[in-house]
């Protein structure tokens, strides 16, 4: 099992900290560098959550396993990664993040389905939460990169070049403990896909949806919102590493918690923390309620995100992967929603300040109303799943 726990935790860190989340820190270096127009950093947010929801759409009907998918993936993210020091135009730029939100998705479905397979077959599904603490330590490490690398004269393009070989050296371990790994592989996904979505999972489908919506604008825009309050990349940089370690450490907590309280209660309280840590930067601009906000939306968006996953495994387990890809293409299209919502209300409202604190306090409210509806599926099954 440490095997298994190892490859996975490096998978999700290379797939989800580098490549899905290192554009937020580089966000403001790249508009620091002159290098986006006004709206260009949440189109290329945007563009990169399309791939991602395709990505979870495409997984479920690839004729590769689990494993190889996981494998492709990695050395996908690393090229890409490596691509966004070399490209120079927006239209490149949104191309290499689209691609690179194909391959998350399918790092996350393929390891999510590896990874839980294994741990369950050897009795040990608790350690699911090591695991998904991977997706915090990538975001905690390509901060503390960013942060650390982001010295003066040093360009946003080399902090991607430098990225990329970072991303490297993670694939590189990982790839050999997944060459080495005794765990069993799951059959090829296209034959998992023929199995059936479960009699009422749409309105779960769904909330994974709203959560998606609701957790990517702070995960998008704090390390700019804390840009807007201070410009010493030594400052506003903090918000993404604490982020990260807040999502790795509550996975951990998450897997203990979970064994004496059902899912569904969880994922309410979880939406309800979410949704105070969106609105607090606009209710209080200063860097102390980001850095609040930081670990509000860091610590409950991976325990969401572990949630949905057990949730849908423990509802399909037989045949995972089907159900895995349509939750996870609800989320990313409520990813997808987010900034352009954020977008679109710039182009009604002059400040583009004020669209941003109207679309982060529809999220929250969202997400309060998800946690609602949670709340009274939980009802449904008081027991611990």
């Amino acid at each position: 099992m440490i095997r298994v726990c190892a490859a996975g935790v490096l998978a999700l860190a290379l797939a989800m900290g580098i490549g899905r989340f290192a554009f937020t820190p580089l966000l403001p270096l790249m508009v620091r560098d002159g290098l986006l127009p006004g709206n260009g950093g949440a189109w290329l947010a945007s563009a990169n959550y399309l791939g991602y929801m395709l990505g979870a759409a495409w997984a479920a009907s690839l004729p590769l396993s689990a494993l190889r998918q996981m494998q492709a993936s990695m050395l996908g993210i690393v090229l890409l990664t490596l691509g966004m020091g070399a490209a120079h135009t927006l239209p490149a730029w949104a191309v290499l993040r689209f691609a690179a939100g194909v391959l998350s998705a399918w790092a996350l479905v393929a390891t999510s389905a590896w990874a839980l397979q294994a741990l369950a077959r050897s009795g040990r599904p608790a350690l699911a939460g090591v695991v998904y603490a991977g997706v915090g330590l990538g975001i905690a490490a390509a901060g503390l990169f960013c942060l650390l690398a982001a010295r003066p004269g040093v360009g946003s393009a080399r902090l991607w070049l430098e990225l990329g070989l970072l991303a490297a050296l993670m694939a590189a371990p990982a790839l050999l403990l997944l060459g080495r790994s005794a765990a069993p592989a799951l059959p090829a996904a296209k034959a998992q896909a023929g199995g059936a979505i479960p009699p009422g999972s749409g309105v779960l489908v769904l909330c994974y949806g709203v959560f998606g919506f609701g957790y990517i604008l702070p995960a998008t825009f704090l390390p700019a919102l804390a840009r807007s309050l201070v410009d010493d990349p030594q400052r506003f940089g903090l918000a993404w590493p604490l982020f990260g370690l807040a999502a790795a450490l509550s996975t951990l907590l998450a897997a203990w918690l979970l064994r004496h309280a059902n899912r569904l209660r969880v994922w309410s309280v979880c939406n309800l923390l979410m949704a105070l840590g969106a609105v607090l930067p606009s209710v209080l601009p200063t860097l102390y309620s980001i850095a609040l906000a930081a670990l509000l939306v860091g610590g409950t968006f991976m325990i969401v995100t572990m949630i949905g996953m057990q949730e849908a495994r423990a509802r399909a387990p037989h045949a995972p992967t089907a159900l895995l890809g349509r939750m996870t293409s609800a989320f990313a299209l409520g990813q997808i929603l987010g900034p352009l919502a954020a977008a679109a209300l710039s182009w009604l409202r002059i400040d583009a300040a004020a669209a941003l604190d109207v679309a982060l306090w529809i999220a929250a409210l969202g997400l309060v109303a998800s946690a609602a509806v949670l709340r009274r599926l939980a009802a449904c099954a008081p027991h611990p799943s």
